[in-house]
C-alpha cells in the first residue's frame, strides 16, 4: 500500500479530516518523507523532538532511525491515532500540548539518558505559526544540535537568507546569530492532502556551539534589530528614532557616521556586525538598555 492510500485509510478509519484551523496538511509522498529523515541525519544515539506529528507519517520513519522520538501534538484527535500506531514502540513518547507552552528545556534534560548523544528537532510545521515556534527553539538556547523543518517556500527563503540579503528580516538575523541555515529540499504542493495553495521547502538549521558574533548585551542587540525592521519602508535612522533607540535624528546620524554606516541605509541591509557596532556605540554612551 502506498503512502497516499495508507493516509486515506487512516483518515477513513478514524473519521477525521485535516483541521484547517491548525494548518494541517498530511504528507503523502514517501520519497519526500525519506529525504526529510535523511536531511535530519537521524541516528540511533539521537533523541528527536517532532512537533505536530499529525497522523504519524514522519514519526514512523523517525522511530526506525532514532534512539528516541518525543512527539508534541496539540490536536487531541491525533493523540488516539498516534498512540494506536506507535505506543508499542519503546522509543516513542507522546505529549498532548501546545509546543509554545511546553517546557522544552526540562523535556530535553529528562530524556538525556546515557544512550542519547544528540537532540534534534524535526517537524512539518503549521505554516500559520512557523515563526513563533522557530523563535522559541532558538531564543530559549536549548541543548539541541539541529532543527529541520518544512515550511512555506517563501518563508524558507527568508529564513535562510543572510542578514543584508534581499529576503532578510529580523528573524533572519536571529537565525544567523544562533545557527547555520540552508534549504535542503523543495516540496511541491502535490505532496500533501489536502493540497495547499503554496509550495513548501525543508530548511535545516545547524546550531552553532557559540553565537556567530560576540555581543555585549543581547537584549539591546535584538531590540535594535527588531526596531529597525518594524518600519521597513523607513530609513534606519528614522526607524531607530521612532522606536526610541535614539532620542533624535542628530544623535542617530552622529552614531552611524562614527561607525561608517550611511545614514540613508535601511535596516534590512545591515549585517549582524553592523548592528553590533550600533549597540556598542549605545553602550559606550551609557545606553545599556
Amino acid at each position: 500500500m502506498n503512502l497516499f492510500d495508507k493516509t486515506k485509510l487512516i483518515m477513513k478509519q478514524n473519521n477525521i479530516s485535516a483541521n484547517k484551523n491548525l494548518g494541517q496538511n498530511f504528507l503523502i509522498d514517501e520519497n519526500i518523507v525519506n529525504q526529510i529523515v535523511e536531511a535530519s541525519d537521524v541516528g540511533k544515539d539521537d533523541m528527536i523532538i517532532e512537533i505536530g506529528p499529525g497522523l504519524g507519517t514522519l514519526t514512523e520513519k523517525l522511530l526506525e532511525k532514532a534512539g528516541r522520538v518525543v512527539c508534541i501534538e496539540l490536536d487531541s484527535k491525533m493523540i488516539g491515532i498516534l498512540n494506536k500506531r506507535f505506543s508499542q514502540n519503546k522509543n516513542f513518547e507522546l505529549i498532548n500540548q501546545d509546543v509554545l507552552k511546553t517546557d522544552l528545556k526540562s523535556l530535553i534534560k529528562n530524556n538525556r539518558i546515557n544512550s542519547i548523544n544528540k537532540v534534534k528537532v524535526v517537524a512539518n510545521l503549521p505554516y500559520y505559526i512557523t515563526t513563533p515556534i522557530i523563535m522559541k527553539l532558538l531564543e530559549e538556547k536549548l541543548d539541541i544540535d539541529s532543527i529541520t523543518v518544512m515550511v512555506q517556500k517563501e518563508v524558507a527563503e527568508r529564513l535562510a537568507d543572510k542578514p543584508g540579503g534581499k529576503e532578510a528580516s529580523s528573524i533572519t538575523c536571529t537565525i544567523w546569530y544562533y545557527s547555520e541555515p540552508k534549504i535542503v529540499l523543495d516540496v511541491p504542493n502535490t505532496s500533501f492532502i489536502p493540497k495547499p495553495e503554496v509550495q513548501s521547502a525543508v530548511v535545516k538549521f545547524d546550531i552553532l556551539e557559540n553565537a556567530r558574533i560576540k555581543v555585549e548585551n543581547e537584549e539591546l542587540f535584538f531590540k535594535v534589530i527588531k526596531t529597525a525592521f518594524m518600519q521597513k519602508r523607513k530609513t534606519l535612522v528614522n526607524a531607530l528614532v521612532n522606536g526610541k533607540i535614539f532620542e533624535n535624528r542628530e544623535e542617530a546620524v552622529e552614531c552611524l557616521e562614527k561607525i561608517g554606516i550611511d545614514e540613508k541605509i535601511r535596516g534590512e541591509k545591515l549585517t549582524l556586525e553592523q548592528y553590533n557596532d550600533i549597540c556598542n556605540s549605545l553602550i559606550a554612551k551609557g545606553k545599556n538598555i
